[in-house]
C-alpha cells in the first residue's frame, strides 16, 4: 500500500520518480522473497515481482537513470553495495533518497528522509490531485485481494505506515 501510495502520487504529477536498473532489479529479488514468505510459490512469486517492475517501467517510463556507474563507489556509505542508489540520484537530480534505512543512507551526508515524511511533503503541494491518487487506488483495490474504501486506504496508510502528517492533509482536502 505504501508503495503504491507513492507511485500513485507520481502518476498524478506530485513528484517525478528515479530509479536505475540495479534498484528495481534488487526491488524485484526482495519483492518475490516477500511473496514467498506469505505463502506463494517461487514461480508465482517471481511472476507477480517481475509484474510489479515491468509496471513501473511503464508507468514512469522516463523513470530510469542511465549513466550512473561511473559514479558508484565515490560516497563512502557505509555498505559500499548501497552506492548505486545515490549514483542513479546523483545523475537523475534527485532530490531526496526515500528510505527508512538511515543506517545506509545518513542524512547527514546526504538527503535521504522516511517514507512518511517524504509523503506529507508531497501531499502539502496539492492535497486534492493526492486525494485522486488515493481516489485511484480504491478503484484499483479488489483485483487480488479486499476490495478497499478510500477512508480504508487513509487509515491503513496511518496505521501502518505512519503517514499521520499526510493523512491529515488528505483529510482536510475531503
Amino acid at each position: 500500500m505504501q508503495r503504491d501510495f507513492l507511485l500513485s502520487l507520481a502518476i498524478e504529477g506530485l513528484y517525478r520518480p528515479v530509479w536505475s536498473v540495479v534498484i528495481l532489479d534488487e526491488l524485484e529479488y526482495h519483492e518475490a522473497a516477500k511473496l514467498i514468505k506469505r505463502g506463494e510459490t517461487a514461480n508465482q512469486a517471481a511472476e507477480r515481482a517481475q509484474r510489479l517492475t515491468t509496471q513501473m517501467r511503464t508507468a514512469f517510463n522516463d523513470a530510469e537513470v542511465h549513466g550512473w556507474e561511473g559514479l558508484e563507489g565515490t560516497y563512502g556509505l557505509p555498505d559500499e553495495d548501497d552506492e548505486h542508489v545515490v549514483a542513479a540520484a546523483v545523475v537523475a537530480g534527485a532530490g531526496a533518497i526515500i528510505t527508512f534505512s538511515f543506517r545506509d543512507f545518513p542524512p547527514s551526508r546526504l538527503p535521504a528522509i522516511a517514507p512518511a515524511e517524504f509523503a506529507a511533503s508531497t501531499v502539502s503541494l496539492d492535497p486534492v490531485r493526492a486525494q485522486a491518487a488515493v481516489g485511484a487506488i480504491a478503484a484499483r483495490s479488489g483485483r487480488w485481494g479486499t476490495r478497499l474504501t478510500e477512508d480504508e486506504i487513509i487509515d491503513t496508510l496511518a496505521t501502518r505506515y505512519g503517514m499521520t502528517q499526510a493523512v491529515d492533509a488528505l483529510r482536510r482536502a475531503c
